[in-house]
């Protein structure tokens, strides 16, 4: 038996897309498959402007040149999450300061926000763990008070909601992943949603490289021009042709995903009984879209042997982030507000259980391994 962590899941028209898009003439980007998909995620949260780029983590650098950061400005985040999100902040010079997670949804405890907001905090990036919403009511108004902006991370999201709302689409804006990690898939790729109508024009034009190409092909200006900073963070046209094919399937690919957390979910409240492990906690206002399956083990050394004794049986279980504030670049760049103790303790804790498409038949036995295992 050889279960991979992950396997990217297909649905069967990605490599006919690709093949229009050539004959079509259009590989660059911004071709008509980059439309349809700016045009599905508008239509699907609401956002004023959707704009697709090569990664999550330009859709976070975009969002940190249009907070228009200075040096030593400050910016709250967890610190249980990927490098990328502090990592573009900290490429304007601003500060990531990190406060502790809660210790149910693993997400920003909103309760810590407020106390470590300075003169210099200029932003609140919330960070929507396993696809289970931050308590965003909550940041908005600390947010709202305080005159701050607020980027969603919500990379592991797309199809999440909260109270009804899709991530991604509540803060000022929003980034989102299409890694093949993640449910919705192009093997690279992300998007920036702008929630603020005021910056979307702007955000076009850090996309292409800080020119104004997006309005001279709409009509707006006679010829195009270097008008402000910016980069190339466009997807190539092949890479919004997969990504087509995936959103056309969207609903089916959440609710196959969902079956297979749900069927781990149920086989392991015994063991969440025994004091065994504990399951992901999801809040009733929260629609998730079974991004992941993690479980919480009594400590690293069990972690460290249940991950080992799977692994001699082709079941590839992985743990997740190393504590941003403990890492070196993160003890160099930012800090820490206040203790971080629930971030420490999840962080030697955590194992996450494979999860794709087509692993259907194989649950069973993964599961029965995984008891066995604890």
């Amino acid at each position: 038996m050889n279960i991979p962590f992950n396997k990217p899941h297909m649905t069967g028209k990605e490599l006919w897309y690709i093949a229009q898009a050539h004959a079509n003439g259009h590989l660059a980007g911004d071709g008509n498959f980059t439309r349809q998909c700016s045009r599905w995620l508008e239509a699907r949260t609401g956002a004023s402007k959707a704009l697709l780029t090569h990664s999550c983590t330009a859709a976070l650098e975009m969002a940190a040149i249009l907070a228009d950061l200075e040096p030593g400005d400050e910016v709250i985040m967890p610190a249980y999450t990927f490098v990328s999100t502090a990592n573009a902040f900290v490429l304007r010079g601003a500060v990531p300061v990190f406060v502790d997670v809660r210790p149910d949804t693993l997400n920003i405890d909103e309760r810590l926000i407020e106390a470590a907001i300075t003169a210099r905090t200029r932003a609140i990036v919330p960070v929507h763990y396993a696809g289970v919403a931050c308590e965003m009511d909550t940041i908005m108004d600390i947010a709202r008070r305080h005159d701050l902006l607020v980027v969603e991370d919500a990379a592991q999201a797309v199809m999440a909601s909260y109270k009804g709302r899709p991530l991604g689409a509540i803060g000022h804006m929003g980034a989102l992943s299409f890694h093949e990690t993640k449910n919705i898939i192009s093997g690279e790729g992300g998007a920036l949603l702008v929630n603020a109508p005021g910056r979307a024009e702007r955000a076009e034009i850090i996309r292409e490289k800080g020119t104004n190409r997006s309005q001279f092909f709409r009509g707006q200006v006679d010829k195009y021009t270097w008008v402000d900073i910016g980069s190339s963070y466009l997807p190539g046209e092949l890479i919004a042709a997969f990504l087509w094919a995936q959103m056309e399937e969207a609903d089916s690919i959440t609710r196959r995903r969902l079956g297979i957390w749900n069927t781990y979910h149920q086989w392991f409240a015994e063991a969440e009984r025994q004091g065994r492990l504990r399951r992901p906690v999801i809040p009733a206002h929260c629609g998730h879209n079974a991004h992941m399956y993690y479980l919480l083990l009594p400590g690293l050394e069990q972690r460290t042997a249940f991950i080992e004794r799977l692994r001699g049986l082709g079941i590839h279980c992985v743990f997740h982030y190393i504590p941003l504030h403990d890492a070196p670049a993160g003890r160099r760049f930012g800090r820490a507000h206040g203790e971080l103790s629930v971030t420490e303790n999840i962080a030697d804790r955590l194992v996450r259980l494979p999860l794709w498409l087509g692993m259907e038949d194989a649950q069973a036995e993964i599961i029965q391994q995984v008891l066995a295992a604890l």
